[in-house]
């Protein structure tokens, strides 16, 4: 909205071109994500229920008390800056539907006695991720790329659905289950979507770049960018609150809209396999646990079966890591990780 009133009043004076600039909308959406919900969230989390402990996680009794659901407060707030900031398009505005019901479910969630049950769960993060792949590709014909080919491919709306599809539900569900230590999972998500708006806004945003190392360029590869730094905003506020020792936590009601958007800006960049690039800890940490559940619980197959899922649990319990300790370690694998990975995947077409 701001980007078409800019291009109104710049015909009428000349400084308001300023609000057409994607690097301006950029930073000032992520000033006002991280401003609001760090002003936000101390005057009102004590209308947010509050915890009631995890079976089995360790340390789960230290938590209990404490406001959760942070999330129905910088969710929106990211969604109602990203529609100010980033020029308006009905995929967006679609998108943000997709973003706030899966809030609500994790809302809905954190305040059961007992909590929802992991199927009712499951079957809902299904349902939205065939929603937001859909709303993605528009049902039309989609261009990715892929590693060791050179050539881009376009595939059928038929195939993209379904593969995106189990791409966003595992990027929920393994961003839900990182939420275990204070810091950890917005941590590892901002950083990681941090990474995706610097690809989307400096590879597949950018024609001479994207030609250069030959991936397909987008060109709304700008906007995803705005709105992954929004994210990241809404998400350096809320930092401010839950770092060790926590005041808040983010709750379902926060980890599975970050989950569903760090599965959509990786399909937005064009190649499913950047989330092992840009969140391979997430994936690592919370993904192989439900690998180890499923293959046990539906084929009676145990692996693994004296390490403990999620992964910060692990360490946490057998090897004695601090929280501290976890937070740290697990962003510095990220963060030294990421641009290891990229440059192989790049080398590698």
């Amino acid at each position: 909205m701001l980007y078409y009133l800019g291009q109104y009043l710049a015909d009428i004076s000349g400084p308001f071109r300023l609000l057409t600039s994607y690097i301006f909308l950029a930073g000032l959406g992520t000033a006002l994500g991280a401003g609001f919900t760090w002003w936000a969230l101390p005057r009102m989390w004590q209308v947010l229920p509050t915890d009631k402990g995890r079976e089995f996680a360790v340390d789960a009794s230290k938590s209990i008390g404490k406001p959760v659901s942070a999330g129905v407060l910088f969710i929106p707030a990211f969604a109602v800056i990203s529609l100010l900031v980033v020029p308006f398009d009905w995929m967006y505005l679609q998108l943000m539907g997709c973003v706030i019901v899966a809030m609500l479910v994790g809302y809905f969630d954190d305040v059961a006695v007992g909590g929802w049950s992991e199927y009712r769960l499951g079957f809902i993060d299904l349902v939205v991720a065939i929603s937001a792949s859909m709303i993605i590709c528009q049902m039309q014909p989609y261009t990715i790329w892929l590693p060791l080919f050179k050539d881009a491919f376009v595939i059928s709306p038929w195939l993209f659905v379904p593969g995106s599809t189990i791409l966003i539900w595992v990027s929920i569900n393994a961003t839900n289950c990182t939420d275990g230590v204070d810091g950890l999972s917005a941590s590892l998500s901002g950083m990681g979507i941090l990474f995706l708006g610097a690809i989307l806004y400096g590879i597949v945003g950018h024609t001479e770049i994207s030609n250069y190392l030959l991936v397909p360029h987008y060109a709304n590869g700008a906007d995803w960018a705005i709105m992954s730094f929004v994210l990241v905003g809404c998400l350096a506020g809320y930092l401010w609150h839950n770092s060790y020792p926590s005041a808040v936590l983010m709750g379902d009601a926060g980890s599975r809209p970050i989950g569903l958007m760090l599965g959509v800006l990786v399909l937005a960049c064009g190649n499913p396999f950047l989330i092992f690039v840009v969140a391979f800890v997430v994936i690592f940490n919370g993904a192989t646990g439900l690998i180890k559940v499923a293959l046990l619980r539906f084929f009676k197959i145990g692996i693994f079966g004296q390490i403990r899922y999620p992964l910060h649990d692990h360490v946490r319990h057998n090897m004695g890591w601090s929280n501290t300790q976890v937070l740290v370690r697990f962003v510095i694998l990220q963060a030294i990780g990421t641009p290891l990975l990229m440059v192989l995947l790049l080398k590698i077409r």
